[in-house]
């Protein structure tokens, strides 16, 4: 574990998207402000837990078929692009010329 030692309004930074900074300091209690990029979840540990707890629970009892038997139920998605990302799939219009009635 690295330690470091950071006055009032100073700052860490990790990698380089997090940073730290020490808001405030009363008595035991130590204030940082956490800026860091939206993919990154920032938690204090005793949530990450609480989460971490939660997770476990629901997929006991959830097994490798009962979730392929939903990923099937899903609406097919198209792969194309070249990007890799998922589209829904597109509807081809209707010919022309071509009457509805019967």
């Amino acid at each position: 574990m690295l330690v470091l030692s950071r006055l009032r309004e100073q700052t860490i930074m990790i990698g380089d998207g997090v940073e730290i900074t020490v808001v405030d300091i009363k008595g035991e209690k130590v204030r940082l402000g956490i800026s860091a990029p939206r993919e990154i979840q920032v938690h204090r540990k005793e949530v990450y837990d609480a989460i971490r707890r939660e997770n476990a629970a629901a997929s006991e009892g959830v097994a490798a078929d009962d979730l392929t038997r939903a990923a099937q139920r899903l609406p097919r998605l198209n792969r194309d692009g070249g990007d890799g990302r998922l589209r829904q799939p597109t509807i081809a219009p209707r010919t022309a010329g071509r009457s509805l009635s019967a």
